[in-house]
């Protein structure tokens, strides 16, 4: 995946704004508000990651896609994995750097 323009302009300021909240959680709740702050991103990311195709209230619309998937051409199934990885890889950071947060958060929390 190569970087854009906008990639090398918004790293800086979303690392910054990571950086800012880290130290925030760490200033105002100690390793524990940083573990509970990594909770919240694990949620947030396995909640995205069930629901990758889509929120679905009821179970009908989860056949509908499996059946619309089936019927799909081999072209069509690997753009579609294709897009879907895509779209997923920024998950996969978050939830890398969730993982990060509560070992770093609660381990420091409990031996300290």
């Amino acid at each position: 995946m190569r970087f854009t323009k906008w990639d090398y302009l918004a790293f800086p300021v979303f690392a910054g704004l990571a950086i800012g909240v880290f130290y925030a959680a760490l200033r105002l709740l100690g390793f524990f508000g940083l573990g509970l702050l990594g909770l919240v991103i694990a949620f947030v990311t396995v909640r995205m990651d069930l629901e990758r195709d889509g929120p679905s209230p009821e179970p009908t619309v989860l056949v509908e896609q499996a059946r619309a998937r089936e019927r799909m051409t081999r072209a069509e199934k690997a753009a579609f994995s294709s897009a879907q990885q895509w779209r997923l890889r920024p998950l996969f950071v978050a939830q890398i750097v969730a993982t990060g947060c509560i070992i770093l958060g609660f381990g420091l929390h409990f031996l300290l």
